[in-house]
C-alpha cells in the first residue's frame, strides 16, 4: 500500500534529496530554507540516506560558497546537492557554468522566486531560473507538491545517467509552502531508480591521486571553441534520457510523466503552454471547459533545458490553431519572454521542414502572469483562451493586473468558477504573524490528511515581515486530489475565522464567505454584546448570507491554561468543533494526538498545557444567534487624516489589502516611494497600552529610549501651549533645570500604534512607595483608552519639537526629546533591533543616508504597504535604500564616496563663482564647523542663502552649483544590517570597508541568527545554541567581529546592549558618529528566534552582559593619538554563570532535553568562552601603548626614537 504524507513542497523535495545525497551544502534564503533546515535536522537525528550513511550537511557563508562546496564534493566523487532561490541562485551561476562544463551530475533544487529589481520580492516567479538558461544545467519543472517529490527522484536519476546537471525548480511559496497530501516514494523505489553502476561511474571520474588527472585548465583561442562544442552529444541525448527516467518512474509508481504533457480535448484548437504551478490551475479550468464542449487544451512543459522541440510539437494536437504561451517572468526590452520565444522558434523551424507538424503556422501569442506570486486563477485562464478567439490577437499581453499604462492586460471575470470550487470544503483564517494561526492550520491539514481519506491543501498568505502583519490561511479539503493552485475566491469559503478582532474594522472578512458559512471570531466582547460591536456592513453580510456565528475569548482561555498569548491550539479546537469536517469527538482526539506529536519532545508540561487549553476551549466556545436584520445604528466613522494624493490613491488601498486592484499607472516606475507613511496604518495590535502616572514620573526618558516602535514620546514646551489640550491630556511641571522653569513636560502614547510589548513599563524605575505594584507607567486595557488617547496623540504631535541645537543629546532625558524619524515599523512586538535604529534617527536622522542590508531591518524598514522612516517638520529625514544582502558595506561606501566627491565639486564651483557669490559667504561655507547641531543648522542657513543667490543668476554655472550645493551640508552615512550579513555573506565587503578609512558608520544588529529567514545559524550564533541549520547545537565559539575590527587600529568599535546600559549605548552612538573615519557598533539584539518572551528583552540583555556573554566595550582611535589606550571595557567581570543567562532561552534549553550530555559540554565551554573573552578584552584595555613602550626602550638605550607607521 502506498504511504500517504501530508507535507509541504519543501519537505517533499528534501525528503528525496536527503536520501540520495552524501554531501549537502546549505545557506538560508526564503522560500527554499525549509529544505536545508529539514536536512540539517534529519542529519542531527542520525537519519541515513538509502546507502546507510548520514549525509554531511554543512552551512556555508553564502550561496556562492554552497555552490563551490558542492562543486568540490562532486569533483571528489560524492553525490552532492544544494537548495536555493532568487539572488542565491544568481550567486551560484559561476559555479553552475563550471559544473555543467565538466559534465558533472548533480541536482540543485530551487524554490523559484522573483529577483530583486526595482524592489525586493521574496515571492514566487521564474525570474531566477530563467537567469540560468545559458549555464548548461538542465531545467526541470514541477507543478505541484506531488510532482516536486517525484521530479526530485527523476532529476537525480537523469543526471547520473546523462551527466548533465539538473536545476529542479518549483514555484516559491505556491508549491514550496503549500501543504498537500501526496504519495511518498520509498527507499526501494529510489534504489531502483539509481543503479549502482551509475553511481560507480561517477566515483571513477572523481579526482584522485591514485589515478590523477587535471581539470579546470586555461585554454587559448586555438582550442576553446572546439572544446565547447565537444559536449553537444551529451546535451542532444539528455531529453531522451530524462524521458526514459520518467518512464522507469512511471512503471514503478504508476505516475507517468512526459517532457511535454498534454491534457485537454484531443481535437483542441486553442492551447495554452506553460510550466510551474499555474499549470495546475490551467488544467482544472480546461477540464471544466472540456465538459462544456470547449475544444481547449494545455501543454505542460517539464523539461525546459535542454529544449526538445520535436517532443513539444509531437505533444500538441494536430488540430491546434492558436497558442498562448505564458511566462512567469519578465525580460525587459525583449520581443517576448523565454518560453514564448522557444515555442515560436520551434514552430517556425518545423514549418520549414519537408513534413511539418502543421500545414500552417498556428497563431502564437505570449503573455506574462504571476510575477511575485501574483494570483493566477481560473478566471485568468479563461481570459487567455478568450484572447485566442479575438479577431485582432494581442501578440503580447499580461493577465492578472490592470495595466492602464501600456494597455497590455487582459480583462477577466472574477465571478468565473470551475466545478472544483464547489466540490471542495474551503476555509479561510485571518491571523497575525507569530500568533500561531499558520502553525495551527498546518496541524489541521495534517490531521485531516493523515486521519481521513480526504485530500487536503493549505496555502498561507503573509507579507515579508512574517511577524506582526496579517496572515491569511486558505485551506481546502475534498475527496479528490486538489489542483486549485490559487486563493479561495469571493463567496467560496464555508468557514471563516478571525483570530484577531482588530481586523474587523480594517478588512472585509466575509468577502470569502459562502451562503450558510460559519464565522468564528476571537474577541473579548461577551457573546450577548458582540453583535452590537460588529461593523454595520459585516452585520448586513451575515444576515444576507445566513452566516452561523461563534465567538470565543481565545486570549483568556490561553491565559487560564497557562499558554500565555499563544492561541493556536484554542482556535484550532474551535475549527474542528464547529466546522463539521470531522465528528467532534474524533476531531478532539486527533488534535490531542497531534499535540503529543508536535509538543511531546519539548516536554510533558507543554503537552499538558495544550490538553488543558483544548478542554477549556470546548467549554468557552459560544454560539451567537444572528438577528433577522442588521442594526440600523451606524458605528461612528473614524476621522480620516489629511493625506497626499499618493497616500490616498496608493498607500491607503494597500493598507486595506486592495493592492491587487491598483492599476499600473499609479506605481513609481523606478521603485522610489515616499517616506513617513507608517503613521497611517494604525495596526491596533495592543490589547493593553501604557498609562502614565504624572505624580510618580521623574521624566527620566527611559520609556522612550526602549520603545521599539516610537509609540511613546516626550516633549518639553511652553506651558501656554497646553491650554488648548484635550481634557485627558497629561502634563507635568518640568523637573530639569535645563529648561525654563515654567515649561511643561508630556509623555504620550500612540494608542493605535503601540504593540503592547510592555518594555516601557518593565524599564520604568519608579514605584509608588505605598503601593509597589504601581509604577510611573502601568499597562491598562486599550479599547476604552483608544479614542481619548488618539485625540491626545494628535494634539501631542502638534506641539513643537524641542530645539535640536540646545538639546542635551548626551543624556537620556535630553536625547529622548528629539523626534524619532523611524516610527511604527512592522518589527516584531518587543523587537531587540528597532530601538537602535530609532535612536540613530533621533540623533542624526535629519542628515542620514542609510544603506540597509537585506534582512529583518530592511523588511520592517522598507516593506510595503507603509514606510516607517519619516521626516521632521522641515521635511528632512533619513534617505534609505536597500541593494542586496551580500553587498551592503560596499553599497554604503559608494554613498560616502559620492557624497564626498559631490561636496568637492560644490567647493570647486564655489571658487569659480567667487565674484557672483561673494568671498564672505564662500569663506563661511568652506570653513564651517559642522561638528555640532548648531553648526550644521548654520551651514544649512548658509546653503539656503547661496541657493537664493544662485536662483537669481540663472546661468549654467549657477545651475551646476545649485545642483550640488546641498552636499556642503554634512551627511551621516550609515551601513545597517544583521549578523547574517556582517558575519557571513557580507563579511568580505565589510572587511574591505573597515580598512578603507572612509567616514562611514556601521551598525550591526546582532541577533545571533539569521532572523529574517527564520532563525538559521550564523557565525554570530553562540556555542551550544540550537538554531535552524544547527539542530545539534552550534559547536563553535562565536566569531569576534569587534576584535577583528580593532585590528585595523583606525576603526572606532563599540559593543552595546541598550537594555543593560542605556547611557553606554547613547555615548557609543554619539562617539561613533563624531569619529571622522570608519565606526562600527555591534548591538546586542534579542530576538523571538532565541525562544524567549520578548517582554523579558531587557532582562536578557542585562544577563548577557553580567554573564560575560556580551561584554560592553569601546575602542576609540582618537585616544591613541592622545597617548592613551584606545580600548575601554565598560562592563564588569562576569558576575553570574553563563547558564544563568542561557537557561531562560529555548535555543539553549532545547538541547538539554534532546542531548543532555552534549548540552552540558557546550554549556561548560561557553562559560569558559565568556570569562576568557572578557579577560582578553580587559588585558587589551590595560596594556601599555606599544608606541610608549618603544619610546621608553629607545630612551633607555639612548638611541634615536622611531615613530611606528611613520
Amino acid at each position: 500500500m502506498n504511504k500517504m504524507l501530508t507535507i509541504d513542497g519543501n519537505e517533499a523535495v528534501a525528503s528525496v534529496a536527503f536520501r540520495v545525497s552524501e554531501v549537502i551544502a546549505i545557506y538560508p534564503i526564503t522560500p527554499s530554507s525549509g529544505m536545508g533546515e529539514l536536512s540539517d535536522e534529519w542529519a542531527a537525528q542520525g537519519k541515513t540516506n538509502i546507502w546507510g550513511s548520514v549525509p554531511k550537511v554543512v552551512e556555508l557563508q553564502s550561496e556562492g560558497g554552497a555552490a563551490g562546496t558542492v562543486h568540490g564534493a562532486l569533483q571528489a566523487g560524492a553525490l552532492a546537492t544544494t537548495f536555493t532561490a532568487s539572488q542565491g541562485l544568481l550567486l551560484m551561476i559561476p559555479n553552475m557554468y563550471k559544473i555543467a562544463g565538466e559534465l558533472t551530475p548533480t541536482v540543485f533544487h530551487v524554490a523559484a522566486r522573483a529577483i530583486a529589481t526595482h524592489a525586493l520580492s521574496i515571492f514566487g516567479d521564474h525570474s531566477d531560473v530563467m537567469s540560468t538558461r545559458a549555464t548548461g544545467f538542465a531545467l526541470l519543472a514541477s507543478n505541484s507538491v506531488q510532482e516536486a517529490h517525484d521530479m526530485a527522484v527523476i532529476a537525480t536519476a537523469a543526471t547520473l545517467a546523462g551527466r548533465i546537471p539538473v536545476l529542479h525548480f518549483f514555484d516559491g511559496f505556491r508549491t514550496s509552502h503549500e501543504v498537500a497530501k501526496i504519495v511518498a516514494v520509498d527507499d526501494e523505489i529510489l534504489a531502483k531508480m539509481l543503479p549502482a553502476e551509475l553511481i560507480g561511474a561517477h566515483r571513477t571520474r572523481a579526482l584522485s591521486p591514485e589515478h590523477p588527472v587535471l581539470r579546470g585548465t586555461s585554454q587559448n583561442p586555438d582550442v576553446f571553441f572546439q572544446a565547447r562544442e565537444a559536449q553537444n552529444p551529451w546535451f542532444d541525448a539528455f531529453p531522451g534520457i530524462v524521458q526514459q527516467c520518467m518512464d522507469d518512474f512511471g512503471k514503478l509508481t504508476g505516475r507517468q510523466y512526459k517532457l511535454f504533457d498534454y491534457v485537454g480535448a484531443p481535437d483542441a484548437e486553442r492551447v495554452i503552454i506553460l510550466m510551474g504551478s499555474g499549470a495546475e490551475t490551467a488544467q482544472e479550468t480546461i477540464e471544466h471547459l472540456n465538459r462544456q464542449g470547449e475544444k481547449v487544451g494545455l501543454l505542460k512543459v517539464r523539461l525546459f533545458r535542454p529544449w526538445a522541440p520535436g517532443a513539444l510539437l509531437a505533444a500538441l494536437p494536430a488540430t491546434t490553431r492558436s497558442i498562448a504561451v505564458l511566462d512567469r517572468c519578465k525580460e525587459p526590452g525583449a520581443e517576448g519572454e523565454p518560453l514564448y520565444k522557444d515555442v515560436l522558434v520551434a514552430l517556425a523551424e518545423d514549418l520549414s521542414n519537408e513534413s511539418p507538424r502543421f500545414a500552417a503556422l498556428p497563431k502564437v501569442i505570449g503573455g506574462r502572469y504571476g510575477l511575485g506570486s501574483k494570483e493566477f486563477n481560473p478566471a485568468m485562464v479563461l481570459a487567455v483562451f478568450e484572447a485566442l478567439t479575438a479577431t485582432a490577437l494581442k501578440r503580447r499581453f499580461t493577465v492578472g493586473i490592470n495595466d492602464d499604462l501600456s494597455g497590455l492586460s487582459l480583462p477577466f471575470d472574477p465571478a468565473f468558477r470551475t466545478a472544483a470550487a464547489h466540490d471542495t470544503f474551503a476555509a479561510v483564517f485571518y491571523g497575525l504573524g507569530s500568533d500561531g494561526t499558520v502553525s495551527a492550520n498546518k496541524n489541521s491539514i495534517k490531521i485531516i490528511g493523515d486521519e481521513t481519506d480526504l485530500y487536503a491543501q493549505g496555502y498561507f498568505v503573509y507579507d515579508s515581515k512574517k511577524s506582526g502583519a496579517m496572515t491569511v490561511s486558505h485551506l481546502r479539503f475534498g475527496p479528490s486530489p486538489i489542483r486549485s493552485a490559487y486563493l479561495t475566491g469571493a463567496g467560496d469559503a464555508r468557514f471563516i475565522a478571525c483570530h484577531q478582532p482588530l481586523f474587523l474594522e480594517t478588512h472585509d472578512l466575509l468577502v470569502h464567505a459562502a451562503p450558510g458559512a460559519v464565522f468564528l471570531l476571537n474577541t473579548e466582547v461577551p457573546a450577548d454584546r458582540v453583535w452590537a460591536s460588529l461593523p454595520p456592513a459585516m452585520q448586513r453580510q451575515m444576515v444576507e448570507k445566513r452566516i452561523g456565528f461563534y465567538v470565543i475569548d481565545a486570549y483568556q482561555v490561553a491565559l487560564e491554561a497557562d499558554m500565555g498569548r499563544r492561541i493556536n491550539t484554542v482556535m484550532q479546537t474551535c475549527f474542528f468543533a464547529i466546522s463539521g469536517i470531522l465528528p467532534q469527538a474524533d476531531a478532539i482526539a486527533a488534535i490531542k494526538h497531534a499535540v503529543e506529536k508536535t509538543y511531546g519532545r519539548k516536554g510533558r508540561r507543554i503537552a499538558e498545557l495544550n490538553y488543558r487549553a483544548i478542554d477549556k476551549t470546548l467549554a468557552c466556545l459560544k454560539k451567537v444567534e444572528v438577528p433577522a436584520t442588521a442594526d440600523s445604528a451606524a458605528t461612528p466613522a473614524i476621522s480620516s487624516p489629511q493625506v497626499t494624493e499618493f497616500v490616498r490613491k496608493m498607500t491607503l488601498p494597500l493598507i486595506a489589502g486592495k493592492g491587487d486592484a491598483l492599476p499600473v499607472s499609479l506605481f513609481p516606475a523606478d521603485g522610489t516611494w515616499p517616506t513617513g507613511t507608517a503613521k497611517y496604518e494604525k495596526r491596533n495590535l495592543a490589547l493593553q497600552i501604557p498609562v502614565l502616572e504624572t505624580d510618580l514620573c521623574t521624566q527620566c526618558g527611559k520609556c522612550v529610549f526602549v520603545c521599539p516602535h516610537s509609540a511613546i514620546r516626550a516633549k518639553a514646551y511652553p506651558a501656554e501651549l497646553a491650554e488648548a489640550a484635550p481634557s485627558t491630556f497629561k502634563t507635568m511641571k518640568i523637573r530639569s533645570k535645563d529648561y525654563p522653569a515654567d515649561w511643561k513636560m508630556s509623555y504620550q502614547v500612540a494608542p493605535e500604534d503601540c504593540t503592547g510589548c510592555t518594555l516601557c513599563v518593565e524599564v520604568c524605575p519608579i514605584r509608588d512607595k505605598s503601593n509597589v505594584s504601581r509604577k510611573a507607567l502601568n499597562m491598562a486595557e486599550q479599547p476604552p483608552l483608544r479614542a481619548p488617547e488618539a485625540e491626545n496623540w494628535d494634539f501631542f504631535l502638534k506641539l513643537p519639537d524641542y530645539d535640536r541645537r540646545v538639546a542635551k543629546r548626551n543624556t537620556i532625558p535630553g536625547s529622548m526629546l528629539l523626534q524619532p524619524l523611524f516610527e511604527f515599523s512592522g518589527a516584531c512586538v518587543g523587537c531587540g533591533e528597532a530601538p537602535y535604529i530609532r535612536l540613530a534617527t533621533q540623533l542624526f536622522g535629519d542628515r542620514m543616508l542609510v544603506a540597509n542590508a537585506t534582512g529583518c531591518s530592511s523588511i520592517y524598514g522598507g516593506n510595503l504597504p507603509t514606510t516607517p522612516y519619516t521626516t521632521n517638520a522641515e521635511g528632512r529625514g533619513p534617505a534609505w535604500s536597500n541593494s542586496l544582502f551580500e553587498d551592503n558595506a560596499e553599497f554604503g561606501l559608494g554613498m560616502r564616496l559620492a557624497t564626498d566627491k559631490l561636496a568637492d565639486a560644490a567647493r570647486t564651483h564655489l571658487h569659480a563663482m567667487a565674484l557672483e557669490v561673494g568671498d564672505n559667504l564662500i569663506e563661511a561655507l568652506l570653513t564651517a564647523d559642522q561638528s555640532s547641531e548648531a553648526g550644521i543648522q548654520e551651514q544649512r542657513e548658509r546653503v539656503a542663502a547661496l541657493q537664493a543667490k544662485l536662483s537669481h543668476l540663472a546661468t549654467p554655472a549657477a545651475e551646476q552649483l545649485a545642483a550640488v550645493a546641498e552636499y556642503l551640508i554634512r551627511r551621516s552615512v550609515w551601513i545597517i544590517g544583521g549578523d547574517g550579513w556582517a558575519y557571513d555573506i557580507g563579511f568580505g565587503g565589510l572587511d574591505h570597508v573597515l580598512s578603507s578609512g572612509e567616514d562611514v558608520n556601521i551598525l550591526v544588529l546582532d541577533t545571533e541568527v539569521y532572523s529574517n529567514t527564520g532563525g538559521q545559524n550564523s557565525k554570530a550564533t553562540p556555542r551550544g545554541a540550537v538554531a535552524k541549520f544547527a539542530a545539534g547545537g552550534q559547536p563553535n565559539r562565536k566569531k569576534d567581529l569587534a576584535r577583528i575590527a580593532m585590528d585595523y587600529e583606525n576603526v572606532f568599535v563599540a559593543k552595546v546592549a541598550y537594555g543593560a546600559k542605556d547611557t553606554h549605548t547613547l555615548k557609543a552612538f554619539l562617539d561613533a558618529e563624531s569619529y571622522p573615519g570608519v565606526s562600527i557598533i555591534i548591538a546586542y539584539s534579542p530576538c523571538i528566534a532565541h525562544g524567549v518572551d520578548m517582554s523579558h528583552n531587557h532582562r536578557q540583555q542585562d544577563l548577557a552582559v553580567k554573564s560575560g556573554h556580551w561584554p560592553l566595550l569601546r575602542y576609540d582611535p582618537r585616544l591613541r593619538e592622545q597617548g592613551k589606550n584606545p580600548m575601554s571595557v565598560d562592563s564588569a567581570a562576569p558576575s553570574i554563570p553563563f547558564r544563568g543567562f542561557a537557561r531562560n532561552e529555548a535555543r539553549f534549553t532545547v538541547l538539554e532535553r534532546q542531548h543532555p550530555e552534549t548540552a552540558e559540554r557546550f554549556m561548560l565551554q561557553a562559560e569558559k568562552d565568556a570569562r576568557l573573552r572578557h579577560q582578553e578584552y580587559l588585558e587589551l584595555a590595560e596594556m601599555a601603548l606599544p608606541e610608549a613602550e618603544i619610546a621608553k626602550k629607545a630612551e633607555e638605550a639612548g638611541g634615536p626614537q622611531e615613530t611606528p607607521n611613520a
